[in-house]
């Protein structure tokens, strides 16, 4: 199946670059786009010039587009979405009380009790 998948994706990938370039290539009704390319409108791509061709041609790789889309929105997800919160179930919490180790360098509750420290400061001169 991994393998489909990944066919599908790259026939999707190249089916965006090929939308993109069919609607570019594209002109408006006021010029037809084999006049671009130096030639008369009925020459290239007939007397309907290129519009029906183009529009037919972006239609349907649009459609195949939308097919490919589905396939890879049902096949392609990832595995772990098929999961539900249910089959999971609650997360496990710890209710045992925290346990605190003694801090080195801590400060004892009773500053009165603890030796002072002498100040090795020079003292400042004012």
């Amino acid at each position: 199946m991994s393998v489909l998948v990944n066919f599908v994706t790259v026939i999707h990938i190249a089916l965006c670059f090929i939308i993109v370039l069919a609607v570019l290539v594209q002109q408006g009704k006021g010029a037809e786009i084999s006049a671009s390319f130096g030639g008369s409108s009925q020459t290239v791509f007939g007397s309907s010039g290129g519009a029906t061709f183009f529009t037919r041609f972006t239609g349907v790789c649009a459609g195949i587009f939308m097919l490919t889309s589905l396939f890879l929105a049902t096949a392609g997800g990832s595995k772990l979405l098929h999961k539900s919160v249910m089959d999971t179930g609650a997360p496990v919490t710890s209710t045992a009380p925290a346990t605190t180790a003694p801090v080195t360098g801590a400060k004892p509750a009773n500053p009165a009790a603890a030796p002072a420290a002498p100040n090795s400061a020079p003292a400042a001169k004012k």
